[in-house]
């Protein structure tokens, strides 16, 4: 497989870096499985040379040089100030980056992206209508500028018609094991060893339910109001009258500030708070669920099971 690398002045070192690095060690460990998958990785870029976010020179081939690709991968950019990011990938400094991207599309070849990557794959028009993912608390300001992409947090690796999607920042290891699973499954679980890489289905437990409620002023007095009655039973239409909104609107900016409803934000913070206790206290499940609005300890048990992809003991750290 003939894969591409696009990069460009910003990129993100570290993910370029782990691209590079997982696809080389599949190569050198196919032997070992007696396969012989290989993936041949050219880097291309719109100047002979490019400055990654931390400085460094890389001299990457032309962009004309993705023509062959089986597979073009558009890292992403060391970036995290959303409207800094918003203004890189729409200027015109991105613009040969994007228009690869687009061709690249037209052509039918497949395309990988992980982290703020997935704005630049956006942003070139690609992702309409399709299901994708990208860094968890860049998705309000991903949200608003690309209303037509559905973005997903649920798995921390997304394929949806030819385009591969993966979530924050050391995603794009997740991302390049799933290129090298493609086509070698028993491979990609052998290189995840030898790199000593945990399989992360999802971002969820990653996520912090407030950070992204600060992108919208009504989330953020609802996700106060939450917090400060965390062991009642919560009422939607009071939590929208307390804070002077309509329901509906509630409804709105909380879908599109956090991606989903208010009743899933309200169990999101239950689930966080339920960890963080479980972390650092000795309370049994009993009293925590009744500290977090749960009655039965097996209902708070099977949500955060669901949620974390964990028992409570393993939360716990036993």
């Amino acid at each position: 497989m003939h894969v591409v690398v696009v990069v460009f002045d910003g990129v993100f070192d570290s993910g370029l870096a782990a691209i590079l690095d997982v696809l080389s060690n599949a190569n050198a460990l196919g032997g070992q499985l007696h396969e012989s998958p290989t993936w041949n990785v050219t880097l291309v870029g719109s100047t002979a040379q490019v400055r990654t976010g931390a400085g460094l020179l890389v001299a990457p081939k032309p962009l004309d040089r993705a023509q062959t690709a089986d597979l073009l991968v558009v890292p992403g950019l060391a970036e995290s100030e959303p409207s800094v990011l918003l203004d890189r990938v729409g200027g015109d400094g991105s613009r040969p980056v994007r228009d690869l991207i687009a061709r690249t599309r037209e052509r039918g070849t497949d395309i990988a992206s992980a982290c703020t990557g997935s704005f630049l794959l956006a942003e070139a028009g690609i992702l309409d209508g399709l299901r994708a993912t990208t860094t968890w608390w860049l998705s309000p300001a991903f949200r608003n500028r690309y209303p037509g992409v559905q973005v997903d947090h649920s798995q921390m690796v997304i394929t949806c018609d030819g385009i591969t999607t993966a979530g924050a920042a050391f995603g794009h290891v997740d991302l390049a094991l799933a290129i090298v699973r493609a086509s070698s499954p028993a491979l990609a679980d052998l290189v995840a060893r030898y790199l000593v890489v945990d399989e992360r289905p999802s971002q969820s437990a990653y996520t912090i339910p407030g950070a992204l409620a600060q992108s919208d002023p009504a989330v953020a007095a609802f996700e106060l109001w939450i917090r400060e009655r965390l062991d009642e039973p919560i009422s939607i239409p009071d939590a929208a009258r307390a804070i002077g909104v309509s329901e509906r609107t509630l409804q709105r900016s909380v879908r599109r500030a956090v991606g989903t409803s208010p009743i899933r934000f309200v169990q999101d913070l239950r689930v966080e708070r339920a960890c963080h206790l479980l972390r650092t206290t000795e309370l049994s499940l009993e009293t925590i669920s009744r500290k977090v609005g749960y009655e039965h300890p097996n209902t708070l048990r099977v949500l955060l099971r669901e949620r974390t992809g964990k028992t409570t003991s393993a939360l716990r750290g036993g």
